[in-house]
């Protein structure tokens, strides 16, 4: 009897004991707090300030691009081998800096048997030049017939116009020598280079690409209704979302002729330099779009709940709380109400 007694009691008070364990983890053993919220003390009414409605100039944010009014693409003008690249991409140069060197040996002998060609039609001229004062000489005295001088002067003359095309010869040599030696046509920054040294280039082949880092505008095409009311010279706020930075603009130039498939008219508009700004890079042009109407309260009046902003309005009944989405934030310690609130209504500080 005492062995089955004693085989009963011992998962019982397991049991017991798993149990107390249980009720003191939850806290039984602990005093409890009721539940239940606890209520915030409303601000005084006193406090309140309305939600003001103001008129403010509204402009209209246009995707835009940034872009170099003066770039260019240095090309070769002949069928040869590059020997030498001076530059890369990112480098600055000058108007007038060697840039690409062309092979010129085949050139420089072109030139040179151009010289001898002159030189050898110069000798042949003076000759005969000296055989036509001797010719006109024997004519006066009537010792060789007419036909001989005009023999003599018609010699002449060929060689003279020999002569002439054999200086345009050397010029053109010359100037075919020159091509072999590419300078930069302006001063600016090397964008990209299409060919390396070793390459063979044929006429008109592009070699490397440059622009004036002092010649930037954006170039944004705009709606008709915002694009008519813009003139050369007004200067237009330019913000570069890369840059985090705002840029003013002034329009320079507006194409006189619409987009028929979108109805807009491209503007461009040209910046000052700035470090950073390269061209290509995505830009909003905030074009005036007349006036609007903007909610405004003081910022310090609005609480963050999460990722919602909330209020506390005066209502008939007390206070009310609102949640409301707010505009971009500005400088003026105010914050603009885009829905949630109407003009007029008291805001409340937050409560405690």
């Amino acid at each position: 009897m005492t062995s089955v007694l004693r085989k009963l009691l011992l998962p019982l008070g397991a049991l017991l004991g798993l149990l107390l364990l249980i009720y003191w983890l939850a806290g039984g053993f602990r005093a409890q707090v009721e539940p239940g919220l606890e209520e915030a003390v409303p601000a005084s009414a006193a406090n309140a300030v309305p939600v003001q409605a103001l008129r403010e100039p509204a402009f209209e944010a246009v995707p835009a691009s940034v872009e170099a009014r003066e770039t260019t693409v240095v090309a070769s003008r002949l069928l040869a081998r590059i020997t030498a690249l001076a530059v890369r991409s990112g480098d600055y140069v000058e108007a007038g800096d060697l840039l690409v060197s062309l092979e010129q040996a085949d050139l420089e002998a072109r030139a040179r048997q151009a010289q001898e060609t002159v030189r050898s039609v110069s000798a042949r001229l003076k000759e005969t030049r000296q055989n036509l004062a001797r010719a006109e000489e024997l004519h006066e005295r009537n010792l060789i017939a007419d036909a001989d001088l005009d023999a003599a002067r018609a010699n002449a003359s060929s060689l003279q116009a020999q002569l002439a095309g054999a200086r345009q010869a050397v010029e053109e040599a010359e100037a075919a020598l020159s091509y072999s030696r590419i300078t930069s046509p302006i001063a600016g920054r090397i964008v990209d280079r299409f060919a390396e040294p070793g390459d063979t280039v044929q006429p008109g082949q592009k070699i490397l690409s440059l622009y004036n880092p002092f010649s930037l505008r954006v170039e944004a095409r705009v709606r008709e209704g915002l694009a008519l009311a813009l003139v050369p010279g007004r200067e237009l706020a330019v913000t570069v979302p890369a840059m985090e930075h705002a840029f003013t603009a002034q329009v320079e130039e507006l194409v006189p002729a619409a987009d028929p498939g979108s109805r807009t008219f491209e503007v461009k508009a040209s910046l000052a330099a700035q470090n950073g700004l390269l061209p290509g890079m995505y830009a909003r042009l905030l074009v005036p779009a007349g006036e609007r109407e903007v909610l405004l309260l003081p910022a310090d009046r609005v609480r963050e709940v999460g990722q919602l902003d909330v209020l506390w309005i005066a209502g008939e009944g007390g206070p009310e709380r609102r949640f409301v989405r707010l505009g971009p934030p500005r400088d003026d310690g105010q914050v603009e109400v885009l829905a949630g609130v109407a003009a007029g209504e008291l805001v409340l500080p937050p409560p405690r």
